[in-house]
């Protein structure tokens, strides 16, 4: 099942989309969302928006070796988890502001998990099942900022800095797929998720022994190498095989 978010009579709603046509959704997804069997329209008539509403945004830093090699850090021994605002959470074509006081702005293509049970001291042979579905994301950062901060909130937390979509896919294997950037056409990343420092498992069950995730959370799994920088009047598009592409365009700050 592929659950998308969409924009209706100026409110936000929830859909289903198959076979190209968006339906209409009653309820919360992975709690009682439910097919009312009525078409809002074409896929290309509709306006997407992210397809989670998180509580939570988890992220997970250096999760792919060469990324962590390309920038000169060292290979964590435990996972290096940091948290994103909700408010930075946008949609497919939805505009990344650049803010004024960055130097450098840098996107990140990433595999999102969606969380679909509540979920605390999960056993990480266990945590497959505490996943409802998973995404296209992108993690957006000032690296300037994040460097000068030390800590990593400011310069990965602005609003627009995280960019989700274009659908949550019930049904998928994350274990072997392509992770791509690909800015104005040209591609910069281009990893796998089999390359993953820490497995999705064991993510699932390190995040869960100190907080609660709850259904429609979000871990966003960590980026491959081959991050460059963007400038206003760029478009990026993050693709995971097998889940579709997410694209925004660069706007600077007014």
């Amino acid at each position: 099942m592929k659950i998308v978010r969409y924009q209706a009579n100026g409110s936000p709603s929830w859909g289903i989309l198959e076979d190209g046509i968006v339906r209409s959704a009653e309820g919360a997804p992975f709690v009682d969302l439910r097919d009312t069997g009525q078409a809002v329209g074409p896929l290309d008539d509709v306006t997407l928006l992210a397809p989670i509403a998180p509580r939570t945004v988890m992220c997970v830093g250096r999760n792919y070796r060469s990324h962590a090699e390309e920038f000169g850090n060292k290979v964590p021994d435990e996972p290096l988890l940091f948290l994103k605002p909700p408010a930075s959470i946008v949609g497919p074509h939805a505009e990344v502001v650049y803010p004024r006081i960055a130097g450098r702005l840098d996107p990140e293509a990433e595999l999102v998990l969606v969380i679909g049970r509540q979920a605390r001291n999960v056993a990480e042979a266990d945590a497959w099942d505490y996943i409802g579905g998973y995404t296209c994301g992108n993690d957006f950062t000032a690296r300037d900022i994040q460097k000068s901060d030390g800590q990593w909130t400011r310069g990965k937390g602005f609003d627009t800095f995280c960019p989700v979509g274009p659908w949550v896919e019930t049904e998928f294997d994350p274990t072997s797929v392509t992770v791509t950037c690909t800015v104005d056409g040209e591609r910069r990343q281009n990893g796998n998720t089999k390359d993953l420092i820490f497995s999705i498992p064991f993510l699932i069950g390190y995040i869960t022994r100190f907080t609660t995730l709850e259904p429609g959370d979000i871990v966003l799994s960590g980026t491959p190498e081959g991050v460059r920088q963007v400038q206003p009047g760029n478009t990026v598009t993050v693709e995971v095989e097998g889940l579709g592409a997410l694209s925004n365009s660069v706007v600077a700050e007014p």
